[in-house]
């Protein structure tokens, strides 16, 4: 940055340059995003990391559809009927939740990465490989999720 005639700062025009290079920059990310599929509702749950399983009762689950669990970053799907599966929520793009749902894939709103919601597979990019699948079990009314 360029400073003033006056040598007490920036110069106006390198401050507007600044500017302009900023709302570029915001503008870039806000196309970014994706507005299709319906938010996946998310729920309430221990902090990420914190190493304890997930419960998630199976009636908050729909079937084809998904359940994401914001402070554990997980996401549970019932792809059929009684048929639950688990994910880290993490878009191996980079790194935002994938908490979206669209028919049987799920869906990251940060810049567009589809996956099965079966087999957590990548369906369509920028990512590049698919989710991190997690063990989940039906114990009585509840799906538990090992992480």
């Amino acid at each position: 940055m360029t400073t003033s005639t006056n040598g007490r700062g920036p110069s106006r025009r390198s401050l507007l340059q600044a500017g302009g290079a900023g709302l570029l920059v915001t503008g870039a990310l806000a196309a970014c995003g994706d507005d299709d599929g319906p938010e996946v509702e998310p729920g309430p749950g221990p902090a990420a990391g914190s190493g304890d399983d997930v419960e998630v009762p199976v009636t908050e689950v729909p079937e084809g559809g998904a359940v994401y669990r914001e402070g554990d970053n997980v996401i549970v799907s019932q792809p059929s009927s009684g048929d639950f599966r688990a994910f880290d929520a993490t878009c191996p793009h980079e790194g935002c939740a994938v908490s979206r749902t669209d028919g049987a894939e799920l869906l990251c709103p940060c810049h567009g990465s589809r996956f099965r919601m079966d087999t957590g597979e990548v369906v369509g990019g920028p990512a590049e490989r698919g989710l991190t699948g997690l063990t989940a079990e039906v114990e009585g009314d509840t799906v538990r999720v090992q992480r």
